[in-house]
């Protein structure tokens, strides 16, 4: 005769420390990429946080295209941190604000909208989600809180993803030339080239 066991044991789930947690999108954790290597004492916090180097060059690309003595916009980078509620706090590689509306600048996350997020590819763990899944409910929950346009642009597939509230969403190849706002305009592709960076 078998025997069937009347409970299957499994095995506890380690608890991940908050401070290896990127962002929250209604109330659901989203990990830094490589937060298993962490836990796993293999890699550092520091060694798993930073950009890699396209990402951080075409980062600098992106915000040099904004005059720096323009008194009208706010620039923030460096994954700076957005609290939309109490279920949800993101992060972004640029935010623009439009400096004629207070903004409070002090020790915690912005809680206001701003106009324009741009993300350059995703650095979080999705171990159980599809890419484009997490890219979509990000960017609509943004869109939803008030921001005006969301940019992503995507180094793999040479990419641009460019959403707005009102219009569709569009997917666009990095070499062509892209507007952000007010006749500001950004062709990843042209700017590699003139630099000479080959993928």
């Amino acid at each position: 005769m078998i025997q069937i066991p009347s409970k299957v044991r499994k095995s506890p789930k380690r608890k991940v420390p908050d401070y290896l947690i990127a962002e929250m999108i209604d109330g659901k954790p989203y990990y830094y990429k490589g937060y298993k290597q962490v836990l796993n004492k293999k890699q550092t916090l520091e060694e798993i946080m930073g950009s890699s180097s396209l990402q951080a060059f075409l980062l600098s690309y992106l915000i040099r295209l904004f005059d720096v003595n323009d008194d009208t916009l706010h620039i923030l980078a460096n994954e700076a941190g957005i609290h939309l509620d109490n279920n949800s706090n993101l992060s972004g590689d640029i935010l623009i604000f439009d400096a004629t509306k207070p903004l409070v600048f002090d020790t915690h996350y912005v809680n206001q909208p701003p106009l324009i997020n741009i993300e350059v590819d995703v650095n979080i763990d999705l171990e159980d989600e599809d890419e484009m899944n997490y890219i979509m409910r990000k960017t609509q929950k943004l869109l939803d809180f008030g921001t005006e346009k969301v940019i992503w642009v995507m180094t793999k597939s040479q990419k641009v993803i460019v959403a707005t509230p009102t219009d569709n969403w569009l997917i666009i190849s990095w070499d062509k030339d892209i507007e952000i706002l007010r006749g500001i305009t950004f062709n990843i592709a042209a700017y590699l080239k003139r630099k000479g960076v080959e993928l």
